[in-house]
């Protein structure tokens, strides 16, 4: 679980709630429109419908999950499994990996080994890897675009719900009382649109962002290492060669630990 991400979210609303709270005169219920509310969530939700397949935004649920949950791998942890992986082929050759297929738990770091004990080509090997790297990055692309448009789209329904609150308005002009109130309502859509896009969609997309870069980093060493073991190279050279993609407090860390 993402703690950042809940603590994120329990922030902004806990920040919003106290200043209703704390203005003088405010009430919670002046700040709850249920037209507002369609117009920015409802506005949002067609116009990504007419950006998107349908299944994208069927997929929305799915995607928006991983901010919440995401299990992101450890890099010492995972190149120090290579380099035993590594120490294991030079010592007993590549067909003893085989052995070992069981412990892994990195889908991709199996897909690797496996085509190397099969005996498959490098530059085979090499292309399907980044074959498949292209394909979750084109995956993850897709979710977080789906995200990021209804940010985008959530403001702008929120300056239409106000501009139409205005019509409105404008058109009853005959009773001054009802002109504060009037204003008010139209401003909430507003509101709502830029805590939306601000505090959830935009957020939430930035997030999503990250994971698909940490994701793809760490495919990166995978590949990296595999080549490395099916060339036959020192496993401690694989390791100085993995180690560069990790920061040097950490390549620190985890030598200490080793």
């Amino acid at each position: 679980m993402d703690i950042a991400s809940i603590v994120g979210i329990l922030l902004g609303v806990s920040f919003l709630v106290i200043a209703v709270a704390i203005a003088p005169g405010a009430s919670f219920g002046a700040f709850v429109d249920y037209p507002s509310m369609m117009v920015v969530v409802g506005g949002s939700i067609a116009a990504v419908l007419i950006c998107f397949p349908l299944k994208s935004f069927l997929g929305l649920v799915k995607v928006a999950k991983n901010v919440f949950f995401n299990k992101q791998e450890n890099f010492g942890d995972l190149i120090e499994q290579i380099v035993s992986l590594a120490e294991t082929a030079r010592r007993d050759g590549l067909l003893a990996l085989e052995g070992r297929l069981e412990e892994l738990s990195n889908p991709f770091v199996v897909l690797g080994i496996q085509m190397a004990v099969d005996g498959t080509r490098p530059e085979v090997i090499e292309d399907i890897m980044r074959t498949e790297m292209d394909a979750i990055a084109s995956r993850h692309q897709n979710g977080k675009s789906v995200v990021a448009q209804m940010g985008r789209f959530a403001p702008a329904f929120g300056m239409i719900g106000t501009l139409m609150g205005l019509i409105i308005m404008l058109g009853n002009m005959d009773d001054p009382a009802a002109i504060g109130p009037g204003m008010a309502v139209a401003l909430i859509t507003t509101l709502y649109g830029a805590i939306t896009s601000n505090l959830v969609f935009l957020p939430f997309a930035e997030k999503l962002g990250f994971i698909n870069k940490h994701e793809l980093l760490t495919m990166e060493i995978i590949v990296r290492g595999i080549m490395g073991i099916q060339s036959g190279d020192n496993p401690r050279v694989i390791e100085q060669k993995l180690n560069t993609f990790i920061p040097p407090k950490l390549r620190a860390s985890a030598q200490e630990a080793a």
